[in-house]
């Protein structure tokens, strides 16, 4: 019996990245997981070429253990992600997890640089494929979450400590992400449904491995890293005292015991330079 074995979670954006490690990381607690994305075998390959699939997580997520369901979807189509869920309920009668992973920005550049040289495309891919795809899902999700009285939903962002994360459109992304998490909290928490947003480090995702960049150094932690976080906080009873609040994947990792898949428990990931508070109201 797996840690949330008789559990059923839906990652979105698993054909790949965090979504996938997520996934995989579930399967080896014995989740039912439902993978989507849009990236399937025989279809399009994604513009920026990484390699992955919602068959391929699926299938890992079964090998491990779990019982992985590949499902495309496009979470810009409200129709496909109401369509996702009532599936879900359809075949599962409940919904314990949600993990909001869906991510359009990588279709465009997240480079450091004025946002007034940067095309105004970039926006659409972070925030129509991002935030509004979290909060869609969201939306389609807690109805069926609300018949068990319980649930989690975690939305994958950034932490940035007051810091500017370096590119205006993907800082305010996460921002919108993080205060996501705390506006759910302050309508489910009455249901006894969790959101949190979840901050991992500098991952070895397929893109990054595929373009490095020497100035980032080595990326620290696995995608699966990040999906032993969620399993240990699907796995907590008192999983809504951290409702609200963005969570560091490093800090978890010492509060649950839980290690990369090296054997290692990577620090928490901060970024570097001086914080940026908010200036006090009225000025």
């Amino acid at each position: 019996m797996g840690l949330l074995s008789g559990r059923v979670a839906v990652v979105t954006g698993a054909s790949r990245g965090a979504g996938r490690g997520i996934a995989l990381a579930l399967g080896d607690a014995g989740a039912t997981v439902y993978v989507t994305g849009r990236t399937v075998r025989g279809g399009p390959p994604p513009a920026h070429g990484a390699p992955g699939t919602i068959e391929d997580t699926a299938e890992g997520v079964t090998a491990r253990g779990g019982r992985g369901v590949a499902v495309r979807c496009d979470h810009t189509d409200d129709a496909q992600s109401a369509s996702l869920f009532e599936q879900v309920a359809r075949e599962q009668g409940r919904l314990d997890l949600l993990v909001n992973n869906a991510w359009g920005g990588n279709e465009g550049s997240i480079a450091q640089v004025p946002f007034w040289e940067e095309p105004l495309a970039n926006w659409e891919h972070m925030f129509t494929a991002g935030v509004r795809a979290h909060l869609a899902a969201s939306r389609f999700a807690v109805p069926v979450m609300l018949k068990a009285g319980r649930g989690l939903i975690v939305c994958t962002s950034f932490s940035d400590a007051g810091r500017f994360i370096g590119n205006l459109y993907y800082d305010l992304a996460k921002a919108s992400i993080n205060r996501l998490a705390f506006a759910l909290t302050c309508q489910l928490r009455p249901y006894g449904i969790a959101a949190v947003a979840l901050s991992p480090g500098f991952m070895r995702t397929e893109l990054v491995m595929m373009h490095p960049d020497p100035q980032a150094g080595e990326p620290g932690e696995s995608t699966e890293y990040i999906g032993r976080a969620v399993v240990a906080l699907a796995a907590d009873p008192d999983i809504l005292q951290h409702s609200g609040r963005v969570l560091v994947v490093g800090e978890l990792a010492r509060r649950y015991g839980f290690y990369d898949i090296d054997g290692s428990q990577p620090p928490p990931f901060r970024l570097q330079g001086e914080a940026h508070p908010l200036p006090p109201d009225g000025h």
